[in-house]
């Protein structure tokens, strides 16, 4: 059985106040003092109008906006594109102001505008939403990022027809400390998926 060669056709990451797609980069903030504040500036150069992004915890938004990053200007994307994304710190950012807010209050409900971001895969949730995506979809919790796993998964999905394209990566926040990577895989594209091109370029 011959087996299908799958492409790195896209890839996004936003570190250090930085944003870039396919090597180059598209937006810097040196200014801004907060995560918060950072990614109001990155969803304001993206001219997005999407009312509920403001309702969104730190760890989504850093998704959101890297896959609003990773499919601008692109046509790829259909409603069978998999979703599979990976961190090593899970919803713990969230989680604690959760904690926080029910600490020593036996009287106060905790809100559920909160509560809903103490798990991590409503990043998917909320990309899929925006998308119009009805496709399959995984969130691992890894000590870092495996570029192995990303890669042979995502081929599983494309080899048994569970998917057309996938998206796949790494989001994770932990006390204002972030790190997102986002690929976009398919059967089109100039870098052959391997797990060493994955990494490399997660390293770059």
């Amino acid at each position: 059985m011959i087996k299908e060669k799958y492409y790195i056709s896209d890839f996004c990451s936003i570190r250090d106040k930085k944003v870039f797609k396919n090597g180059e980069q598209l937006y810097i903030d040196s200014e801004s003092d907060s995560l918060k504040d950072f990614g109001k500036g990155i969803y304001k150069y993206l001219e997005l109008k999407y009312p509920k992004f403001h309702k969104m915890d730190e760890l989504c938004k850093l998704g959101f906006l890297a896959s609003e990053v990773l499919l601008r200007d692109s046509d790829k994307l259909d409603q069978d594109t998999a979703l599979v994304l990976s961190n090593r710190s899970s919803s713990l950012d969230t989680d604690r102001k959760h904690q926080v807010s029910i600490q020593d209050r036996e009287d106060f409900y905790p809100s559920p505008a909160v509560f809903v971001y103490t798990l991590p895969n409503i990043i998917m949730g909320e990309i899929s939403i925006k998308n119009k995506m009805k496709s399959e979809n995984a969130f691992f919790v890894t000590e870092s990022f495996d570029a192995d796993l990303m890669s042979k998964y995502s081929k599983i999905l494309m080899d048994t027809g569970k998917a057309t394209n996938v998206i796949c990566g790494w989001v994770d926040l932990d006390n204002d400390k972030y790190d997102v990577f986002l690929a976009f895989l398919s059967k089109k594209g100039r870098i052959e998926l391997t797990k060493e091109e994955l990494n490399n370029l997660y390293n770059q």
